[in-house]
């Protein structure tokens, strides 16, 4: 799978801990409406900490558009939390330890080494409906997930 889960595919299924120590499961999430997925490699990193803040600075966007947020590293919640009252996300930072459900989504490594960067759009059915990977361009995960949103939203 290095490709990874595209468009089309059911999302793999998860139940992981945010930052403050609550278990939260996709189907929760999806409850609500379409979820934006995003996967980084490490909290407080340069590129990891434009991504999130990105993120945070739009979130409006997402939220017009029907969307919560939740991001995912290997990252402990302790970890979490910190990276999250640093910067003020008011999205979900769930911790993946060991990377399993990372593997289930088959995020690509960079360079077969580092955890990858990917962003997935998940409709409220559990359907992917958009996938971006990009280790460099982070921004762009952003603008493609908020175009994806508003055109499910359109939908």
């Amino acid at each position: 799978m290095a490709q990874g889960i595209a468009a089309g595919d059911k999302a793999p299924g998860f139940e992981l801990v945010e930052s403050a120590g609550t278990s939260i499961k996709l189907e929760d999430l999806l409850a609500k409406g379409p979820v934006v997925v995003f996967f980084y490699p490490r909290d407080d990193s340069p590129g990891c900490t434009r991504e999130a803040c990105s993120f945070r600075d739009r979130y409006d966007a997402f939220q017009e558009a029907g969307a919560s947020v939740a991001g995912i590293s290997s990252d402990s919640e302790s970890s979490h939390r910190k990276f999250r009252e640093k910067h003020g996300f008011p999205f979900l930072l769930l911790s993946d330890p060991g990377g399993r459900v990372r593997k289930a989504f088959g995020v690509p490594k960079t360079l077969g080494i580092l955890d990858g960067r990917s962003t997935y759009i998940i409709d409220k059915n559990g359907i992917v409906r958009f996938a971006f990977h990009s280790q460099i361009q982070v921004n762009k995960h952003v603008d493609e997930a908020i175009s994806a949103v508003r055109s499910l939203a359109r939908a």
